[in-house]
């Protein structure tokens, strides 16, 4: 078949333009990748709020992109989380956080509308945006991927050095690549609704099992900017809902949580299956999977978008320090040692979640009901009421790029994202992350401090040295962190009373491992 168009060749391939491919093709373009991003759809087509909780972590991913303090001051900002059995409040959930944290721990605002600001950061980034380009077909010859594609214009093709699929549940990347993708699909329908009315609780999240207007199932209310309300509802199987919008049981459903005289509009309407899955593998040769097109979670508790952005910038820094020559090829393998387990993690919490929402079978139905009847009047079995627990950051410490941490409990552990702290210049430390490695000297000797300012690194690398440190990452005496481009701590050491170059040389073998270099070399 005679090519009629050839896309110039590309370092990375992004196939699909949702909120994980925007990511990781900005984050691509930061680092100096050049990146193009394929997109079937001949346009952005938003719809909806889809997903719309966005973690404190995925802010911070998105504040390095330049749309954090946007997604932030836009979202709504909710603390209080309610959940009731009939009308009757068993408990509330206040989000951890102090004054001091920059951004809120999550902050609801819709999908459509965080993947325009990410569009407009990879235009001004000089990411290469492709609409109407479909993937037909990919060849993985182990030096590069040729990509068959379909255009307007007629038939195409890209080479590119990678290829990472970000193109959702029924993604083509892992259909060509013969990766499967076990897992369950829920029965039980839920209907989701964008409703715009004022309710007298703006910043609180409010869940309810077995209310009187959703009678044996639960319904599930998330406030949005700009007066718009996410209502879900699980629904029968068999619900007609172009039924019960015609003959009014769809108003009368919606009027049951906005109130009888309530003026409200109906922005949008959908009806979801909610899916349990994960791929065989997240690398297969040059190709990844990323997002939804790597695993599906029921989005109870928020871990669907949020879990694809860690995954966009786990694998954003590794793909750069590989094509720029800084780190080996088994550096990528790193990818699905440490994504993989955190999405097997969402898997299990999500499981126990629906289980409880949507228990199979008489005796599953029996014991959750006994739960939450007993649930009014013993405390001990309102712990065991699950309504979704709030998505957390995963830790790498099993990663084989991170290293044993220290016993001391009141030190940050490594694999986890390093904790946040105001410098004495008044800045943000995670200001610093996102670019290179960064070293921090929690009450170093000055020496040690001015050594590993002006050595010259064998990685990218930014030392910070500042008494705001010393709270957090130096409470046991003076101790030196790898931080690294994704903002998770790899290592970290005492720093004894050797001589400062003795120190840099296991500071640079530190970063070096970090990278997945095995033993570094000292800075010249």
């Amino acid at each position: 078949m005679r090519r009629e168009s050839v896309i110039p060749e590309t370092q990375v391939a992004v196939v699909g333009a949702g909120p994980v491919g925007l990511t990781l093709a900005a984050r691509l373009a930061q680092h100096g990748i050049r990146v193009t991003l394929l997109e079937q759809a001949p346009r952005h087509l938003g719809e909806g709020s889809r997903a719309l909780c966005m973690q404190r972590e995925t802010i911070e991913i998105w504040a390095r992109i330049g749309i954090g303090e946007r997604v932030a001051k836009r979202g709504v900002q909710w603390r209080i989380g309610r959940t009731y059995y009939g009308t009757r409040e068993l408990f509330s959930v206040e989000l951890p956080g102090t004054s001091a944290d920059h951004f809120p721990p999550f902050v609801n605002i819709s999908q459509t509308e965080v993947e325009e600001l990410l569009l407009d950061r990879c235009r001004a980034l000089g990411v290469d945006l492709r609409w109407g380009h479909r993937l037909e077909g990919l060849t993985d010859d182990g030096a590069s991927v040729r990509l068959e594609l379909a255009t307007n214009a007629g038939p195409g093709e890209l080479i590119a050095r990678y290829v990472v699929g970000t193109d959702g549940a029924h993604s083509t990347v892992r259909d060509l690549l013969g990766v499967g993708f076990p897992g369950h699909t829920h029965d039980d329908h839920f209907l989701i609704c964008d409703i715009r009315a004022r309710l007298p609780f703006p910043n609180e999240r409010r869940f309810f099992f077995d209310p009187p207007w959703n009678p044996g199932r639960q319904v599930l209310i998330h406030p949005q900017p700009d007066d718009t309300w996410r209502i879900d509802w699980q629904i029968a199987p068999d619900t007609d809902i172009d039924a019960e919008r015609a003959d009014g049981r769809l108003d009368r459903r919606i009027r049951a949580v906005v109130g009888p005289t309530t003026d409200y509009d109906l922005a949008w309407m959908t009806v979801y299956r909610f899916h349990q899955r994960l791929a065989d593998a997240f690398r297969q040769g040059n190709a990844f999977l990323a997002g939804d097109a790597a695993h599906l979670y029921a989005p109870f508790g928020a871990r669907g978008l949020n879990s694809g952005a860690a995954d966009a910038e786990n694998l954003a820094w590794k793909l750069a320090w590989v094509l720029s020559g800084e780190a080996s090829e088994t550096l990528l393998d790193t990818y699905a040692a440490e994504r993989r387990p955190a999405a097997e993690e969402n898997l299990a919490v999500t499981d126990a979640t629906m289980r409880f929402m949507a228990p199979r079978g008489r005796w599953q139905q029996l014991w959750r009901n006994l739960t939450l009847r007993g649930s009014t009047r013993f405390a001990a079995l309102r712990r065991r009421v699950n309504s979704g627990r709030l998505a957390e950051p995963f830790s790498y410490g099993a990663s084989p790029i991170v290293e044993a941490g220290p016993e001391d409990s009141s030190l940050p552990r490594h694999g986890a994202v390093a904790p946040d702290v105001q410098l004495s210049d008044g800045s943000r430390l995670k200001d610093r992350f996102g670019s290179s490695f960064v070293v921090l000297l929690a009450a170093a000797p000055p020496a040690v401090a001015a050594v590993s300012r002006d050595a010259a690194w064998p990685l990218p690398a930014e030392v910070v040295a500042d008494v705001g440190l010393t709270r957090i990452y130096g409470p046991a005496g003076p101790r030196a962190w790898i931080v690294r481009p994704d903002g998770h701590l790899a290592s970290s050491l005492p720093l004894t009373d050797s001589t400062p170059e003795a120190q840099l040389v296991r500071l640079a073998e530190m970063v070096g491992r970090a990278a997945g270099r095995g033993r570094g070399s000292a800075p010249g």
